[in-house]
């Protein structure tokens, strides 16, 4: 059930309760639950206690105990206490929005780093949950050794334990954080610039993905059905290799533990040189979607629309759903933009425009520097010649003055390789 809140129509939410509801039922049924009932409640305002009224909660009660009701799956986040106290009332297991999509990426991880990290954002969330309905665990245990005097109860036991787990799986992935920081390292190295896909779950991301470099990645009609990121190489239409990165998809309202627990992963999108943004065109609310994505990259630390932020090019898929007028009013609104293309993943409409498209916004993503090097350093000049367009030279005093326009990956690339022994200043756009 949805909880629609007086304050989040206050907060100008695009989208309508109805859709919200729709959403949390996808959510429900990737888990492979059967949702026999739904509801949007309308909340005045919160209830410390139980979030809803005392009279709307005697009557959720009655229609949980009459349709025999499992699972109850609140659309908001819960605090402890509400939850207690909504299972108390209600007589069946309650999981927030929160918990809900916690399930999801613990079914969905495969790989140990997915489930090292689902398991910290779990935990991270139990924690503070541990004050719920099981007073067995207040129970005192006695002391040890020599001490006497009351010993742990149950409970901060089980908090304790909790702790050092996090603990433990902190230090794993900061391990994991630096493999990841090695290969990208690595990948620096070979004149690939990283183009990572992102969006809103279930937008065609691994469809695309799939499409464009004959993957076989999981992809399915279900909201998070991709978790673990994957890499291949793709050749654009001018030669140029680049590496396509697929990534986990964006909701509204992600859990905080989740974002931070998959940040080793999602740095990959700080990385990259082009971001493209899937979006599912044909939803309803796109629009509300596209918003959730961009908030979630600003959290991330990526600011797309501000001036020196990374490109980003807005891939408009499942453009077979809409009608044909749709199509051509879209058509006609994208073909006069450069940071837009319209696309069908599964009917491979588009896909040589999209391909045109990213090799264009890489090229306009290049800079013009001006490079002093050494004439005794062959490897430098070559490396210029090799990864970079020289538009002009001039050799004097033994040195080559060469104005080069170079990707911002191999500008970075150059600098670290040469830039002892070499100058290079970026000259003015245009």
């Amino acid at each position: 059930m949805h909880p629609h809140l007086r304050e989040a129509q206050a907060a100008d939410d695009p989208r309508s309760a109805e859709a919200r509801l729709a959403e949390a039922v996808g959510l429900t049924e990737a888990i492979a639950l059967r949702v026999v009932m739904e509801s949007v409640v309308r909340v005045e305002r919160r209830r410390p206690a139980t979030l809803f009224g005392s009279g709307q909660v005697e009557r959720l009660a009655s229609e949980v105990a009459q349709a025999a009701v499992e699972v109850a799956v609140i659309d908001a986040q819960l605090s402890p206490v509400q939850q207690r106290n909504l299972e108390r009332a209600l007589k069946c297991k309650v999981i927030d929005r929160t918990g809900l999509i916690l399930e999801i990426f613990g079914e969905r991880a495969r790989t140990k780093e997915g489930q090292l990290q689902v398991e910290l954002a779990h935990l991270s969330y139990q924690r503070s949950r541990l004050v719920r309905s099981w007073t067995h665990l207040e129970r005192q245990r006695g002391g040890f050794g020599f001490m006497g005097g009351p010993g742990e109860s149950q409970l901060e036991i089980d908090r304790r334990l909790i702790t050092d787990r996090i603990a433990r799986l902190r230090r794993e992935l900061d391990q994991v954080k630096r493999t990841r920081e090695l290969h990208r390292s690595a990948r620096r190295k070979v004149p690939y610039p990283v183009v990572a896909l992102v969006g809103y779950t279930n937008a065609g991301k691994s469809t695309l993905f799939n499409h464009l470099t004959d993957a076989q990645v999981f992809a399915r009609d279900l909201l998070f059905a991709t978790l673990d990121p994957t890499m291949r190489r793709l050749e654009l239409p001018g030669g140029q290799k680049v590496i396509l990165s697929d990534t986990v998809g964006f909701i509204s309202d992600l859990p905080t533990d989740l974002v931070a627990a998959f940040r080793a992963t999602l740095e990959e999108v700080l990385e990259a040189d082009l971001i493209l943004h899937v979006r599912d065109i044909a939803h309803p609310d796109s629009e509300a979607q596209r918003r959730s994505v961009l908030e979630v990259l600003k959290d991330l630390g990526v600011e797309p629309e501000l001036a020196g932020g990374q490109p980003v090019l807005e891939v408009l898929n499942k453009i077979d759903l809409l009608d044909a007028d749709s199509r051509e009013v879209l058509a006609a609104q994208t073909g006069r933009r450069e940071d837009q293309v319209c696309v069908s993943a599964v009917e491979e409409i588009g896909l040589e425009e999209l391909l045109a498209a990213i090799e264009r916004r890489l090229q306009a993503s290049h800079r013009a520097v001006a490079c002093s090097v050494d004439l005794s350093d062959g490897a430098a000049i070559a490396w210029l010649y090799r990864h970079g367009h020289v538009t002009g030279r001039r050799d004097d005093e033994g040195q080559a003055h060469m104005t080069v326009t170079l990707a911002p990956a191999d500008l970075e690339r150059f600098r670290r390789r040469h830039g002892e022994r070499s100058r290079v200043r970026a000259l003015p756009r245009g």
